[in-house]
């Protein structure tokens, strides 16, 4: 009885060291098909990349020196649409007479804006600006100052304050009308 026992045993041990029967009609798949799947998954992913940058995200090629040195010409500036809750130095994109411009926020709703002699002031403070090389000065045939900015529109300027078209030409803008905040700038010349 022991040798049954001992017999059924050893053939039990040896059908489960067998490999599985594979069920009719499943094989590999052919190279023919990998190919076709990576494609497929290949398109997947462009085709969500199109959508983010179609509706959350911009792609825009920067096209003047207004904003230099942080923003040179040539510089491509991936934007954010999704955030306009902008805070003074935010930069971001807007569009102007057909044009898309890159400008940073210097004042915000409820913010007195005054371009004297002496500089930029902000609800009566001069502004000591760092990273601006150049003096901020009104221009002929722009906005009359003291400007006070609405609701819902923020007071732009470029950084180099030099010939650039910003709110002192055409006002404060509109947060509707912009297109999103600057999250990364990717530098093409000069690196």
């Amino acid at each position: 009885m022991r040798e049954v026992y001992k017999h059924a045993k050893n053939k039990k041990n040896l059908r489960s060291r067998e490999p599985p029967e594979e069920p009719a009609g499943l094989s590999e798949p052919s190279l023919a098909m990998e190919i076709l799947f990576l494609l497929i998954k290949i398109a997947a992913v462009l085709f969500v990349l199109m959508l983010g940058f179609t509706f959350m995200f911009g792609l825009y090629r920067n096209g003047d020196a207004s904003m230099t040195p942080a923003v040179k010409d040539g510089d491509l500036v991936i934007f954010y649409r999704l955030d306009k809750n902008y805070v003074a130095y935010d930069t971001l994109v807007l569009e102007f007479e057909g044009k898309k411009q890159v400008r940073r926020v210097i004042a915000s709703a409820g913010d007195i804006v005054d371009i004297t002699e002496e500089g930029l002031f902000i609800n009566g403070a001069l502004q000591q600006e760092t990273r601006i090389y150049t003096q901020t000065q009104r221009y002929e045939g722009g906005v009359e100052f003291p400007l006070t900015v609405g609701a819902g529109q923020v007071f732009v300027l470029g950084d180099s304050r030099i010939n650039s078209t910003d709110s002192r030409i055409y006002g404060a803008v509109d947060v509707k009308d912009t297109l999103g905040k600057v999250i990364t700038i990717l530098r093409r010349r000069d690196i």
